[in-house]
């Protein structure tokens, strides 16, 4: 509902808030499935399709709102807030020429670098879905640049109902590349404690961790349950709100699991109770997950992996044992894992054994705490808390309608005066041209002091005779 702090207009959509629950619960299910490599692409496209179908739909159905785009055009609005992944926001922004500050995690197939005209060296920034980290072995490398080369066909498929959209309402041609390019500020949640270094531009923020809250008081009921574990303590287990319930074998192979160890557990859980389910866990449809991993009796974190979920483990200091499921969730994964902050399993493969073991680990060996407490001093040694910041930077946007003295001259140059290939060619022709004429002079020389030398002979032949 609307507040005083905020005005929250609605429009339709041709489809049902069911039918979205559905949807993402379909996604969160098929994850525990593990198909031929074919049918996974196959699946992979048909998943793309579906969602593109859906928020295009519904990005139509906002831009041809005719009362709601009034209102919007009537209000002299000063910026514009928005995540650019599903890219209404863009062609909006566009539409009512007003200064974009995009809030986003990250683009597909890096868009959002590319479209900040950033640089990606393939040598050292790992591409999406690669799971490899920025220190890579010569076959990491090659699979790195194979991923940044296919990226334009995911690009493509993900895209392009958005740009036929865009190039409809705006009436004229235009590319979701052109469209992000237009942003004046991006607030990015990321930081350099989790994400790997790498270069970016002066109007890219990292705000990684605006997620991470003050510990608030426990209800009296997690209180009890957290105080009655003892000296143990607790483990937190989500696999995230897509994924409410899971194949029943694979949660009785988690739940004797959990069962091995001596902490008290409790799991985020919606779907059938284990048959197998031991004292020591709880079962709850909901968690206050940023409170728990405050609380001095959190020994670890079972997670799915998720970029929300992370930054609270890091900004806690709990150790981390992830799950990846989907998405950019074995990518997380992999960061964590290289910082020595947990460990990783996949979900598809474990054993009850494998799990027991993995997160015995993360309770026990104190090299992750140890990491993870270092990871976490890092990354809440800032002046300015990422919320701050990022109020900052959107108020900059509206106070100067924009930022373009942050933009980069990169926006006007082609992809052949960007990589500089005419001033390349410009000297090319310069020096093969003074190698020519120089290789001229020289044969003419040549030639020219033979031809004396052999006048000089005969002259010489004639006197004597």
């Amino acid at each position: 509902k609307s507040s005083q702090s905020f005005t929250i207009k609605t429009y339709s959509v041709p489809y049902t808030q069911e039918f979205v629950d559905r949807f993402y619960r379909s996604i969160g299910e098929r994850s525990f499935d593990n198909p031929p490599l074919l049918e996974k692409i196959t699946i992979l496209v048909s998943n793309i399709s579906e969602v593109t179908d859906m928020f295009s739909s519904a990005c139509r159905h906002l831009l041809y709102d005719e009362d709601l785009m009034k209102y919007l055009l009537d209000s002299k609005f000063d910026a514009i807030m928005m995540d650019p992944v599903l890219p209404c926001g863009p062609i909006l922004a566009e539409y009512l020429s007003l200064p974009s500050v995009y809030f986003m995690r990250g683009l597909p197939c890096t868009l959002d670098y590319k479209a900040a005209q950033c640089p990606s060296p393939f040598s050292y920034v790992p591409r999406t879905f690669t799971s490899i980290s920025d220190h890579m072995t010569f076959m990491e490398r090659v699979k790195n640049l194979l991923a940044g080369f296919s990226e334009h066909l995911l690009c493509y498929l993900f895209f392009v109902k958005y740009e036929n959209l865009a190039s409809e309402f705006l009436q004229r041609e235009v590319t979701v590349l052109e469209l992000f390019s237009q942003a004046s500020v991006w607030l990015m949640r990321y930081d350099f404690v989790f994400e790997y270094p790498r270069p970016i531009m002066p109007n890219m923020v990292y705000i990684g961790g605006i997620n991470c809250k003050q510990k608030q008081h426990l209800s009296k009921e997690f209180e009890a349950i957290v105080n009655a574990s003892g000296e143990h303590g607790i483990v937190v287990f989500s696999l995230g709100s897509m994924v409410s319930e899971i194949p029943m074998k694979k949660a009785e192979e988690i739940a004797k699991a959990l069962g091995s160890v001596p902490q008290t557990v409790l799991w985020r859980y919606t779907g059938p109770v284990p048959s197998n389910l031991p004292k020591n866990v709880k079962l709850l449809k909901w968690l206050p997950q940023n409170d728990l991993l405050a609380h001095p009796k959190t020994r670890a974190f079972i997670t799915h992996g998720g970029s929300h979920g992370v930054y609270e483990g890091i900004c806690n200091a709990v150790p981390m044992l992830l799950m990846p499921l989907f998405g950019d969730q074995m990518d997380n994964a992999k960061r964590v894992e290289s910082r020595g902050a947990g460990l990783t399993l996949n979900i598809l493969e474990m054993t009850s054994d494998d799990i027991s073991t993995a997160l015995k680990a993360v309770i026990n060996d104190k090299k992750y705490k140890e990491n993870i407490k270092r990871l976490s001093d890092l990354h809440l040694d800032r002046p300015i808390h990422p919320l701050d910041l990022a109020v900052h930077w959107v108020e900059f946007v509206m106070r100067h309608k924009g930022a373009p003295h942050l933009r980069p001259a990169a926006h006007d140059l082609n992809w052949i005066q960007y990589h500089s290939l005419d001033v390349i060619a410009f000297l090319l022709v310069v020096v093969l041209l003074s190698l020519f004429i120089s290789l001229k002079c020289c044969l003419c020389c040549c030639r020219r002091c033979c031809f004396k030398k052999g006048r000089t002979r005969k002259a010489t032949k004639s006197k004597s005779h």
